[in-house]
């Protein structure tokens, strides 16, 4: 009756790092979501901006992050260390936070919000390379399931934290953002505190020499083709936001909105994690696509809260089985040496194709409306998992 389970015996647990970054990455969700959340309302209903100011926002401020991602993912691998650029991105996120509360116009906080994704940027790759550098492959997909999870954590907990916030204080949103400025500075000190880089992953006798895209693994950039026509076809959460709006949702309550999508986000990241370590992950991917299209179609034609809802949690259950799906596929398919770098280059052509996605959305929903902005981006989900479909069996990330 003493002896351990055999299953139990031989199963390997995760590094402590993974944990650690995925403490880190839940707090200062927590504190960036809390400004995601109550931005919307701010921007189209108290600055009275047009929807296309705030998508062109967004998407400037995700570009900024991913060109970010590019140079400290090369930099990273040039000198083999993670933990400086992951400090760097935590500590210019968190510098951030205090700029919002006290900005009286629009610019300062694009100028706020471009600081943050840009510390954002500087940390995403090199963060998601130290997971796979210290994780075995078998459990790569469990491991990012499990960061992208708790980081959902922080993410639900915020427009929650958001509504009660502004109930008591009776709707004063600086007065909120102050608040949030807590998390994200604590989020930064355990980072500083508990994050220790091991040097397994240092010796690399060959490294491999950057002259631009043409030398990434042709595995990756095939990925890196399916990323970029995915991402012009998921637009920010944000127009979820105002989907929620023209339902009926009082702005006070908006942030309701984040707080179901990311509840469903939550509760499939880390088994879609998990089950990308026991079956095919492209298989997986293609399902998160379907999920986005649907998703679309039903956000498209809904016009009740009840037909919102389903249409915002179909939207968070294709991000349990995208985000975390494509940093495994990219962790396996990447030479080593090139892991950082594969991951800028992913995360860089995706916020390329963010910025576009985000400015096009906003331009169509203020000329033909919320239908023709899902509708549309259902086309391009669609055209997105048609690629997919197509890459080659022969791709390691993809069998």
């Amino acid at each position: 009756m003493d002896q351990p389970l055999p299953n139990a015996a031989a199963r390997p647990a995760l590094p402590r790092t993974v944990w650690v970054l995925g403490v880190v990455s839940l707090l200062m969700d927590l504190s960036s979501e809390i400004y995601h959340a109550l931005l919307p309302a701010f921007l189209t209903i108290t600055l009275g901006l047009p929807v296309a100011a705030m998508g062109a926002l967004d998407g400037f401020a995700e570009a900024t992050a991913s060109m970010a991602k590019l140079v400290s993912g090369r930099l990273s691998d040039r000198n083999q260390r993670r933990k400086p650029w992951i400090l760097l991105g935590y500590g210019m996120a968190a510098l951030s936070k205090p700029l919002f509360p006290i900005a009286t116009t629009a610019l300062p906080v694009l100028g706020a919000r471009f600081v943050d994704r840009f510390g954002k940027g500087i940390r995403g790759a090199p963060r998601d390379a130290m997971i796979a550098d210290e994780t075995p492959p078998e459990l790569r997909g469990r491991a990012f399931g499990l960061r992208q999870s708790m980081d959902t954590v922080g993410a639900f907990l915020a427009p929650l934290a958001a509504i009660g916030l502004m109930i008591l204080f009776r709707n004063d949103i600086r007065a909120v953002f102050w608040v949030a400025v807590i998390p994200a500075f604590l989020s930064f000190g355990f980072a500083w505190v508990m994050l220790r880089e091991s040097g397994d992953h240092a010796p690399i006798k060959a490294k491999i020499k950057w002259g631009g895209f043409r030398d990434l693994d042709p595995a990756v950039k095939r990925l890196i083709g399916v990323g970029f026509l995915f991402g012009l076809a998921r637009f920010s959460e944000s127009f979820l936001i105002l989907k929620g709006i023209d339902a009926g949702i009082s702005a006070s309550w908006s942030p309701i909105v984040l707080a179901l999508f990311n509840l469903a986000y939550l509760l499939l990241a880390y088994p879609a994690g998990i089950l990308s370590d026991r079956m095919s992950p492209k298989g997986l991917l293609l399902v998160g696509i379907g999920l986005l299209v649907a998703a679309d179609l039903v956000l498209a034609k809904g016009v009740s809260l009840w037909t919102v809802g389903l249409g915002v949690i179909l939207w968070g259950a294709h991000m349990a089985f995208t985000q975390g799906i494509f940093s495994r596929m990219i962790a396996d398919a990447a030479p080593e040496a090139q892991r950082a770098t594969s991951f800028g280059a992913f995360f860089f052509v995706s916020g390329i194709a963010a910025l576009l996605s985000s400015l096009g959305a906003g331009l169509i929903w203020d000329r033909s409306g919320a239908s023709a902005t899902f509708i549309a981006g259902a086309v391009l989900a669609a055209v997105a998992g048609a690629m997919l479909v197509l890459l080659p069996r022969s791709d390691r990330s993809a069998t």
